[in-house]
């Protein structure tokens, strides 16, 4: 569904990709994992054409994307950020319906729509006519997986979109996102630097560093079949409440 061949990207002087190729299956959930800066968010700006490699090539269902066409090919991809990235001065519903209504809907199709997604993300009815300053973070997160979802786009990119929220809320909205997921059946790349967040949602992880995929597979083949060093390294720096309780008692 995705493919970037040879894609490599630099900021300045610093190579943030050297050169890389990723294929990302359709109808599964991909998780990009990796320290920081490791690039997984350039990768997904790539793959939307908000970022354009130095050298390779972003394909999209089998279409290069190109300057001609990428606003077009981002009608098939729906794009969440950390925070929502919500627009402050319109409402819930004119987040939602921002694109549809640039492409001409009519307001009964809109209407419709918005009532599928609502249901789906169990959004309250009455906070489709408030301000993002009057939600809060998960309610902020609904709507921008819901404006995202408004074109029924084939492919869904999310860049850390849980990563703001408090521990309760973020727990609650994974079990959401986790079913949302499985109810729309699309090709879902997301990004997180949670370990445990990316074994909940993936079918497949795929682990960067320093803008080179180390392993990519299930979380239990990282475990029992490390590629590289790195990989266990990475894996014991994920440690949970659990594990820090544990050693102050040893």
């Amino acid at each position: 569904m995705v493919e970037l061949r040879q894609v490599s990207k630099t900021f300045g002087s610093a190579p943030v990709i050297p050169v890389l190729d990723l294929s990302v299956p359709p109808g599964c959930v991909s998780v990009l994992i990796g320290p920081s800066g490791c690039g997984k968010s350039t990768l997904l700006r790539l793959m939307m054409g908000l970022l354009w490699p130095d050298t390779g090539s972003v394909w999209i269902g089998g279409t290069q994307l190109t300057q001609g066409n990428r606003l077009l090919l981002r009608r098939e991809m729906g794009y969440v950020i950390q925070e929502g990235g919500l627009f402050p001065h319109h409402t819930a519903v004119g987040n939602i319906a921002l694109m549809a209504r640039y492409l001409g809907w009519d307001q009964e199709r809109i209407e419709k729509r918005v009532a599928e997604l609502r249901e789906l993300t169990q959004f309250p009815q009455e906070g489709l006519s408030r301000f993002p300053a009057e939600l809060s973070g998960g309610q902020r997160q609904r709507v921008a997986l819901m404006r995202a979802l408004m074109l029924d786009p084939k492919i869904l990119l999310l860049d850390e979109p849980l990563g703001a929220l408090d521990p309760m809320v973020r727990a609650e909205l994974q079990n959401d996102l986790r079913a949302i997921f499985r109810a729309v059946k699309k090709t879902v790349v997301m990004v997180t630097h949670d370990l445990a967040e990316a074994a909940f949602f993936g079918n497949r992880i795929v682990l960067l560093s320093e803008g080179r995929i180390v392993q990519e597979g299930t979380l239990n083949e990282l475990v029992q079949a490390p590629a590289e060093p790195f990989v266990s390294r990475f894996l014991r720096a994920q440690r949970n409440p659990w594990d820090a309780l544990a050693g102050k008692t040893e």
